[in-house]
């Protein structure tokens, strides 16, 4: 790929971040290639996604140097850019980042050389029955350190308002669009509908729509399903709901998910990955759907997201499972598979990289029991590929 422009999004408070800037900053200018600081607190406040785009000069390539949140404040602007995003893992728990800061210099090189492929993510964007705005006061009380928030979205001039679909607004989420309630005594009451149908009325703490990307975050706190990034499909979360149904609702992707609050609820926050971007007030409405765009990440490697779930979340094997002591054998694919099952995600895995996964066995005791499930990489799909 040729990078014309890059765009650099750095968590300033770690130093690792601050060193790994300087290398990519290196690279950038060895290659002749224009690199650009995305500073998302300068100016002393927060812009949209459009405006830091355009200061950086609409780069072509997005990198993120620190952990998930980093990610989303980069992954913002390459999707409003249509930009490919590379994370750089300086996190402790996250699941988006992709390589260590050790390997930026090589990643980089890759991308130069079409040496990856492209993970592409669904994303949520959303309507409201009117435009989203943050009282004046909201500010100060939700800043917790972390600097001004965002400003209300946009309303997009591209697509058409409607009383029925309301208004079409400039947001973008990889994780999740939650609706939480103000108030610490009072839970917020809400009309859920899927596909314009009344699923039910809750009252809740908060109530999600994830991406499968972010099955691993809030929604997964709240006692939501683990979903496969690779899958397709809307996941509903409602956050300690005061009712017997509990559960989390998966949908089709081209299912929308409407969110009204209600007459006797109090009123309520609209974030968007994290960031509080408006208040509604009873009769007010938003609804969640798939966007028409989709997230575009650098993969220099397969993803081995089953290793990385059992890794950071410190997932323990059954203690009647191992009560021998042998662990689960390891699952490694050598020979293509059979025609039946060659529609599935199973792709062959190399000797050389099975070898690698190996533990070191001890000379006096023989081969050593495999203790590591291996990367299994998935094969290509249709919208993976160099640009």
């Amino acid at each position: 790929m040729t990078v014309n422009g890059l765009g650099l999004v750095v968590h300033g408070g770690r130093a690792e971040a601050v060193e790994a800037a300087r290398t990519v900053r290196a690279w950038a200018a060895e290659h002749g290639v224009r690199c650009t600081d995305i500073d998302v607190w300068h100016d002393g406040g927060r812009h949209s996604s459009g405006e830091e785009v355009a200061a950086a000069g609409d780069p072509d390539l997005i990198v993120t140097l620190g952990g998930d949140g980093t990610f989303l404040r980069g992954a913002r602007l390459a999707a409003r850019n249509d930009a490919l995003v590379l994370g750089v893992d300086l996190g402790r728990v996250g699941f988006l980042t992709e390589v260590p800061a050790c390997s930026v210099r090589e990643a980089l090189d890759a991308i130069r050389e079409d040496r990856y492929t492209v993970d592409s993510r669904l994303l949520l964007t959303m309507r409201a029955s009117r435009r989203l705005e943050v009282p004046a006061d909201m500010g100060r009380l939700m800043q917790y350190g972390r600097g001004p928030l965002l400003p209300p979205p946009q309303v997009r001039t591209d697509c058409q308002e409607d009383i029925d679909w309301g208004v079409p607004l400039h947001v973008t989420a990889v994780n999740d669009v939650v609706l939480e309630k103000l108030s610490r005594d009072r839970q917020v009451s809400v009309g859920v509908y899927v596909s314009g149908r009344l699923l039910a009325s809750y009252s809740a703490d908060a109530l999600l729509v994830a991406t499968p990307t972010g099955s691993t975050a809030y929604s997964f706190a709240a006692g939501g399903p683990v979903v496969s990034p690779c899958a397709e499909g809307l996941v509903f979360t409602p956050v300690a709901p005061h009712m017997a149904f509990n559960r989390s609702v998966v949908t089709a992707p081209d299912e929308a998910v409407g969110l009204r609050v209600l007459e006797r609820s109090g009123q309520a926050a609209v974030s968007v990955d994290g960031q509080v971007r408006g208040v509604l007030e009873p009769g007010d409405w938003i609804g969640v759907y798939a966007a028409p765009t989709r997230l575009r990440v650098v993969r220099l490697a397969p993803m081995d997201f089953y290793g990385r779930l059992r890794e950071r979340m410190n997932l323990t094997d059954a203690p009647a499972a191992v009560a021998d002591g042998t662990p689960a054998p390891l699952w490694s694919l050598r020979t293509p598979p059979p025609g039946d099952l060659d529609h599935l995600s199973l792709p062959l895995m190399s000797a050389e990289y099975a070898e690698a996964k190996q533990p070191c066995a001890d000379p006096e005791e023989g081969a050593a029991p495999a203790l590591e499930q291996p990367v299994l990489p998935r094969p290509a799909r249709e919208d993976d590929g160099n640009p």
